[in-house]
């Protein structure tokens, strides 16, 4: 397949919500599967479909050499118990890491690439980053789950780092 340009903030695709996938055909498929190589290149452990400037509902992850393909992923159920960890983002410079607040466990309910629906419970490190991704097609970044003092440090930061020649 392809690596793909990930597309940075302030692009406002990033900023876009996706739509739903109404069928899994050939060119889902083959995005799943670029979208795989380019989290892989980054190098990163999720990317969303829209931070590649495809406005479908599709993501990818891989926290455990297993790449996990979901398509139209919905979180059913966040527990009440929560974590704070630090969180970086490909559509960010990669020196920005943020702390964000998450439900420590989570069910999700998505479809395969054939297609079929399936659940999985999360905890660690795969709740985190299910939730980051699935805030992604909903045009949501980290940056936006930040406390304001941690939002502005990273701003200022990313401001100082594209403005070096």
């Amino acid at each position: 397949m392809a690596i793909l340009p990930i597309r940075k903030y302030p692009d406002p695709v990033v900023r876009e919500a996706t739509r739903p996938v109404e069928r899994i055909d050939k060119e889902i498929k083959a995005l799943a599967k670029s979208m795989i190589e380019t989290m892989y290149d980054a190098p990163g452990v999720g990317l969303a479909a829209n931070q590649i400037g495809v406005q479908k509902s599709v993501i990818v992850i891989d926290i455990d050499e297993k790449p996990h393909t979901l398509i139209n992923p919905d979180i059913v159920w966040k527990s009440e118990e929560t974590e704070v960890g630090e969180e970086g983002c490909l559509s960010l410079i990669p020196e920005v890491h943020i702390p964000i607040e998450r439900a420590a466990k989570i069910k999700v309910s998505a479809l395969d690439k054939r297609g079929r629906l399936f659940e999985m419970t999360a905890d660690g490190l795969l709740a985190r980053a299910l939730q980051h991704e699935i805030d992604h097609l909903q045009g949501v970044l980290i940056i936006d789950r930040a406390t304001d003092e941690e939002r502005k440090k990273a701003l200022r930061q990313m401001a100082v780092l594209f403005s070096v020649p």
